[in-house]
């Protein structure tokens, strides 16, 4: 695994990001923008990917990265379930819900791939 000076360096972190920005590109449009509690909610939960990613890269520990990946892959799922919520309220079309749902289900995994890397590395980053 490459080792990483910044969190914006870290691929699943660009792919958070361009979630992030589609999710407020979508949200942006009549019905959706008028739903402010569900428009929060689904820009709140893509933006908590990349924030959780960030924030645990800087805590420097092995174990707090991994627990802030967590988090990011629970709201990865939650990102998934919204859209399914938008594409039902007819916010969206179904091309567009299977690009968010893609999206979010393929940093779900490499998520989850980097959690299992830090589980078995000896590295412990610089807060021990």
């Amino acid at each position: 695994m490459a080792k990483f000076e910044r969190f914006e360096d870290m691929e699943v972190w660009r792919l958070s990001r361009d979630l992030c920005k589609l999710v407020h590109k979508l949200t942006r449009r009549e019905p959706f923008k008028s739903d402010y509690r569900f428009k929060a909610q689904i820009e709140s939960s893509s933006g908590s990917i990349m924030d959780n990613i960030a924030e645990g890269f800087e805590r420097g520990g092995n174990k707090e990265f991994r627990k802030f990946l967590r988090y990011s892959k629970g709201s990865s799922g939650e990102v998934r379930s919204q859209i399914i919520r938008a594409f039902d309220k007819e916010y969206i079309s179904r091309e567009e819900c299977k690009e968010v749902y893609e999206m979010a289900n393929i940093i779900g995994r490499k998520l989850k791939n980097l959690i299992e890397y830090f589980k078995r590395t000896k590295r412990k980053g610089t807060n021990y």
